[in-house]
């Protein structure tokens, strides 16, 4: 990546002559069967420009509520775009039906425009949970006309965990968001996806919230190496996450964990000691955090290798938390 950085070839993206920023667009935009996308600095911003060109002030949005647009991006969704949140259960990583369905049908009891639902793939919160294609698809017929955005920060997750393409997950979807710099291990960016003419308004808005850029096309070069080079390794990730989800199963069986919901890269629990459970694994060199005050989260990346699993192992098999 830092070569492909140092050699880029770049432009001023902001007048859309940076023709590496273009080739990355161009890039995902293939990649996940949209007419264009756009290159960002962050998966907030990619969802939260989403946001912008799909509502207006005062609509509602359908979403899970651990979703990260809802409970991580610091009420972002209400300072920049004056919309509000009806928040349905999403504990197992996905959205009931009929819930979305009695918000929508709720209007009739004048209640507020349902703009958008917006869904996250994978869900994060429940532990990486990615979903499976055909409820997407049914979620897209059943609201009928209104967008489906899909935060898709770890979409090639759900790809290489499912088998499904970025394309067929996209496909319900009016917006798509994937981050390169998660396990994708670019440096920096983001990129959203969409009809064009919703694209080029979402130009306007990235310039309007700071995130218009110059010559970054060294920044888009990584994120080439990264779509090129970067996903089917994530297969990696998702073995040495599910040994970790076994060892800490096995380390907390009063959590009644199930190891096998670990599908993905990210293994997540409740524990009603999580807070100092991750502060004494963490000065113990086994580094997580928190998600809310009792459930736990720890991630696997490619910076985390075998032996890093075994050092896990070797710490939980002798780990007690101290008495609070």
């Amino acid at each position: 990546m830092r070569e492909a950085m140092a050699s880029a070839v770049v432009g001023d993206d902001g007048h859309g002559e940076d023709p590496t920023v273009n080739e990355l667009e161009e890039r995902f935009a293939a990649l996940v069967g949209k007419q264009a996308a756009i290159f960002l600095p962050s998966g907030v911003m990619g969802n939260q420009i989403a946001v912008r060109v799909l509502t207006q002030p005062g609509d509602v949005i359908v979403a899970g509520r651990n979703q990260h647009v809802v409970s991580f991006e610091m009420g972002a969704s209400a300072r920049n775009s004056s919309v509000q949140f009806a928040l349905v259960n999403d504990s197992a990583g996905v959205l009931d039906l009929n819930d979305v369905l009695d918000v929508i049908d709720a209007e009739k009891d004048h209640q507020p425009h349902v703009s958008m639902v917006s869904v996250e793939n994978t869900h994060m919160p429940s532990g990486g949970t990615p979903w499976d294609v055909n409820d997407l698809r049914s979620l897209a017929k059943a609201i009928g006309e209104r967008p489906l955005h899909l935060d898709g920060a770890r979409l090639f997750n759900a790809v290489v965990a499912t088998g499904t393409s970025a394309a067929e997950f996209a496909e319900p979807a009016t917006t798509v968001m994937a981050c390169l710099s998660k396990g994708l291990c670019a440096p920096v960016g983001s990129l959203l996806a969409g009809p064009a003419p919703l694209m080029e308004r979402a130009r306007i808005e990235r310039k309007r919230l700071g995130g218009a850029m110059r010559q970054a096309g060294f920044l888009a070069a990584a994120g080439l190496v990264a779509l090129d080079t970067m996903i089917d390794r994530l297969s990696e990730d998702h073995l040495r996450a599910r040994r970790i989800a076994e060892l800490f199963s096995e380390a907390f069986p009063e959590a009644r964990y199930d190891p096998t919901t670990c599908r993905t890269n990210i293994v997540a629990f409740d524990h009603p000691q999580a807070r100092q459970i991750v502060g004494e694994l963490n000065a113990l060199g086994v580094e997580g955090d928190t998600l809310a005050p009792r459930r736990i989260r720890f991630v696997t990346h490619a910076g985390i290798s075998d032996a890093d699993v075994d050092f896990v192992a070797e710490v939980l098999e002798s780990f007690k938390p101290a008495a609070s």
